[in-house]
C-alpha cells in the first residue's frame, strides 16, 4: 500500500470512530446544513460542472452519459432534499433488533452498528457524491470517494462544500473525502486498502463492475447493470402498458432502471404494436425486433434482433421486442438473460402478478407500474448509495440499514462457563 493511500485511509477509520459516536442530532444538524450550503452555493457546483460538460462534449461523451453528468438548479434543488430526506429518516446505530434470555440467564441481543469506512467508485454521476456522504454519514460511516474523471470538478465542487459544512459544526472533514488521482492505478489501490475500508461499493457499467470484482481484496456489494425487461400479459390494459413502457425506456435512458427489453403476449401482438410503433418514433427509439415482429414498425425505425439484443443493456434510446406464448414462458426469457435488476409485468389477472412477483429473480419486481421507481428517493430511503443486484449483504436499493452490520450485546450477572 503506498503512504498516500494508507494515510488517506487512516485518516478515514480515526473519523469513522468520531461519526460511529454522534447522536442523532447532530448527525442530522450537519445533513441540513450541507444541504442548505449546497443550494447557497449551487453557482459555484454548476460552474464546476460546466467544465466538465465542456470537457465531455470535447471528448464525444455520448448524449444519455452527458445527462447523467449535468446538473442545473433544479437538479441540485433534489440533490438538497434528498440529504434533507435522509436527515428525516429513523437513525438505525444503535437499534436493538431483538434480545433473548437463555436459561443460564444470559441477555443476548443483536445491536445495528455502522460498516465503518466505505470506499466508493463511481463514474461520471455527481448526485453520488452527496447522496452518499449522506446515506454513510447518517449511518456512522465515513466514505472515500473515486469519482471518475469526466466529473472531477463537480465532485470537487461538492466536497469542498460538505467540508465546509462539517468544519463549520467541529465535525472531521474526513467523514468524506475524494480521491484526486483518477488513475486506474489509484483505483486499485482503493480496491485492495483491506487495512482501512470495510466495504468497496462501485457504481457505474459493467466494465467497472467487472474490474472492481476481479481486483479488489476489500469486500464488495456489486450495484450491477440493468437489463430491465417489461412483460406485456394477455389480460394487460394495453393503454397501461404503452405508457409504463415508454416511460420505462424514454424518461431518461441512460440509467440502470430503464427498460431495455420488452416482452409481448403473443395474443395482444396485433393489437399494442401498432400504438407502441407511434409512440416510440416520436422519441426516435430504435427497436430490436424479433424477425416476426419487423413487419410492425417502419424499415427505418426497427432492425432484427440477434441473440445478443435480449441480454443487452443499451443505454439509448433502443429497446429489444419479442413475443411469447404464455407468463410462464416470459418468466423463463426473464430470468435467462436480465442482470437482477427490475422487472415488471402489466397484467389484469392475480394469479399471473403472484407467479410473477414469486418467481422472477430481481431485486425488485413491479405490478403494472414503471421500473424507473427502483430508486432510493422513490423507495423513500431519502437517497441510495446504489442498486445492489446481489444477495449478500443488501439486494436492491441500499439505504441507512443496508450501511450497517449487528454486533452481539450480553448482559450478564457473574455467569461463567462450564
Amino acid at each position: 500500500m503506498t503512504d498516500w493511500m494508507n494515510t488517506m485511509g487512516q485518516q478515514a477509520h480515526e473519523a469513522s470512530m468520531i461519526l460511529g459516536r454522534l447522536d442523532t442530532n447532530q448527525k442530522n444538524a450537519a445533513l441540513l446544513t450541507a444541504a442548505d450550503e449546497l443550494v447557497a452555493q449551487a453557482d459555484k457546483v454548476l460552474a464546476a460542472n460546466a467544465l466538465d460538460l465542456e470537457r465531455a462534449r470535447e471528448n464525444n461523451m455520448p448524449l444519455p452519459l452527458q445527462d447523467r453528468l449535468m446538473l442545473t438548479k433544479p437538479r441540485i434543488e433534489q440533490i438538497a432534499e434528498g440529504m434533507r430526506q435522509v436527515a428525516g429518516l429513523d437513525d438505525p446505530i444503535g437499534t436493538v433488533l431483538e434480545m433473548k434470555k437463555r436459561p443460564n440467564g444470559l441477555l443476548i441481543g443483536k445491536q445495528r452498528v455502522p460498516l465503518g469506512v466505505c470506499a466508493v467508485i463511481y463514474e461520471a454521476r455527481p448526485n453520488v457524491t452527496a447522496d452518499v456522504f449522506a446515506l454513510c454519514f447518517k449511518s456512522g460511516n465515513a466514505v472515500i470517494l473515486k469519482g471518475g474523471k469526466e466529473a472531477s470538478a463537480s465532485n470537487q465542487a461538492i466536497v469542498e462544500i460538505i467540508q465546509q459544512a462539517l468544519s463549520a459544526l467541529n465535525l472531521p472533514v474526513e467523514a468524506v473525502t475524494l480521491m484526486q488521482d483518477n488513475s486506474r492505478e489509484a483505483s486499485r489501490e482503493l480496491m485492495r486498502c483491506s487495512k482501512w475500508v470495510d466495504v468497496l461499493i462501485p457504481r457505474g457499467g459493467a466494465g467497472l463492475i467487472a474490474s472492481v470484482v476481479e481486483n479488489a481484496t476489500v469486500p464488495v456489494i456489486e450495484t450491477g447493470t440493468g437489463n430491465c425487461h417489461v412483460y406485456v400479459d394477455e389480460s394487460a390494459d394495453l393503454d397501461m402498458a404503452v405508457n409504463i413502457i415508454i416511460n420505462g425506456k424514454t424518461q431518461r435512458v441512460g440509467v440502470c432502471n430503464a427498460v431495455e427489453s420488452l416482452l409481448v403476449h403473443e395474443n395482444v401482438v396485433d393489437a399494442l404494436l401498432p400504438v407502441l410503433e407511434k409512440r416510440l418514433a416520436e422519441h426516435q427509439v430504435l427497436v430490436h425486433a424479433q424477425k416476426e415482429l419487423l413487419g410492425a414498425f417502419h424499415e427505418a425505425d426497427a432492425v432484427e434482433a440477434v441473440e445478443e439484443d435480449w441480454g443487452r443493456e443499451y443505454l439509448n434510446y433502443e429497446i429489444s421486442i419479442k413475443k411469447v406464448s404464455s407468463v410462464d414462458e416470459a418468466i423463463e426469457h426473464i430470468n435467462r438473460y436480465n442482470t437482477g435488476h427490475s422487472e415488471a409485468i402489466v397484467t389484469s389477472d392475480y394469479e399471473n402478478a403472484q407467479k410473477f412477483l414469486n418467481q422472477v429473480d430481481a431485486a425488485a419486481v413491479y405490478v403494472n407500474a414503471s421500473t424507473r421507481f427502483t430508486d432510493g428517493f422513490e423507495f423513500g430511503l431519502g437517497a441510495e448509495i446504489g442498486i445492489s443486484t446481489q444477495k449478500l449483504h443488501a439486494r436492491g436499493p441500499m439505504g441507512l440499514e443496508e450501511l450497517t452490520t449487528t454486533k452481539y450485546i450480553i448482559y450478564g450477572n457473574g455467569q461463567i462457563r462450564s
